[in-house]
């Protein structure tokens, strides 16, 4: 288990932060010897020191991989498998899948498949919830898609929630990428949604709870 560098400066600021405060609830239980108060207080710092400090956690994990395989971008639930219409990039039929992270999930996000990085694209946009119908085209997200060495491609998409306001991704259009390797990171509950070829077969079901690298989403 490690610390992603995308939380260094929040943990830190954080840590500081939550310092200062808890210097003033001391200087606050000498003021009005409220024991109880003192220790609520002292205890919901911690709690949430803890709380964004895990949230930036990357747990080591090796992935295990065919060459067809499809492996899971991220940790959570599995939220949508339908096919759908897909208007950025194929402009055709796709299989969607989605998955939706809560903020108690590990937040980094891994490369589904190996192969050439062909399109990346970052959209500004609204943060409605990440369940929502319409946050995979209105919200704040980005799109990369890899081609495959079998010449498919895979699109997966970064959308920010209610709560995440950024989204950061690493990939450039031509970058040779490896399955399970990481790609990027999205602060606080957000969702990823995988488009694949219609003739993929899904080894995931609604509902689903999934982690990134080690569960397998599908075979293409």
């Amino acid at each position: 288990m490690k610390l992603h560098k995308e939380g260094f400066t929040i943990i830190i600021w954080t840590c500081v932060i939550l310092t200062v405060l808890q210097l003033g609830n001391f200087y606050l239980y000498d003021s009005i010897r409220q024991g109880w108060l003192f220790w609520l207080l002292s205890v919901g710092f911690i709690v949430v020191a803890i709380l964004v400090i895990q949230f930036f956690r990357v747990p080591i994990r090796k992935p295990i991989f065919e060459d067809h395989d499809v492996l899971c971008p991220a940790d959570g639930k599995v939220v949508v498998i339908e096919e759908v219409e897909e208007t950025e990039y194929f402009h055709d039929k796709r299989i969607q899948i989605s998955i939706f992270m809560s903020p108690l999930n590990v937040h980094a996000n891994f490369h589904p498949v190996s192969g050439t990085v062909k399109y990346v694209k970052y959209h500004p946009g609204k943060y409605l919830v990440a369940w929502h119908p319409k946050s995979s085209t209105e919200n704040e997200r980005s799109t990369i898609v890899t081609e495959h060495v079998s010449g498919k491609e895979v699109l997966f998409r970064q959308i920010a929630g209610a709560v995440a306001r950024r989204i950061v991704y690493y990939p450039e259009e031509g970058d040779q990428v490896t399955s399970g390797s990481e790609f990027g990171f999205i602060k606080f509950g957000s969702r990823i949604d995988v488009f694949l070829p219609t003739d993929a077969e899904v080894k995931v079901k609604i509902g689903d709870k999934v982690k990134g690298i080690k569960t397998l989403l599908a075979t293409i």
